[in-house]
C-alpha cells in the first residue's frame, strides 16, 4: 500500500494520535510529538518496516506539509465531541 493510499484509511490514521514510539531516543513519545529531525533521518536511512514505518511516513509527510492541525482534527474525532460550529452547518 502506499503512503498516499493510507490517508483514506480510517483505522490507520486514527493510530496516528494513540502510538507510541516502541524504541530509541524518543522511546514512549506519540509518534505525532516525534520532533521532525528525527522523522527526517528516517526518511533518510528508511523508515521501519509494517505498520509503524507506514505511521512514520505519514506523520513526516504532515509535519513536512505544515499539516499539523490533521492530527488535533483525528483526535476530536475520536473524543466523539464535535465543536459546535460543525453541528451548526
Amino acid at each position: 500500500m502506499s503512503v498516499k493510499g493510507t490517508y483514506g484509511d480510517p483505522e490507520l490514521m486514527s493510530k496516528l494520535t494513540i502510538t507510541r514510539m516502541p524504541f530509541g531516543k524518543h522511546s514512549k513519545l506519540l509518534l505525532t510529538d516525534l520532533p521532525l529531525d528525527y522523522l527526517n533521518w528516517f526518511s533518510k536511512a528508511g523508515f521501519p518496516g509494517g505498520e509503524l514505518g507506514q505511521l512514520m511516513r505519514i506523520v513526516h509527510d504532515i509535519k513536512l506539509g505544515d499539516m499539523e492541525h490533521l492530527f488535533e482534527n483525528i483526535r476530536i474525532r475520536q473524543s466523539g465531541h464535535m465543536p459546535d460550529f460543525v453541528h451548526n452547518k
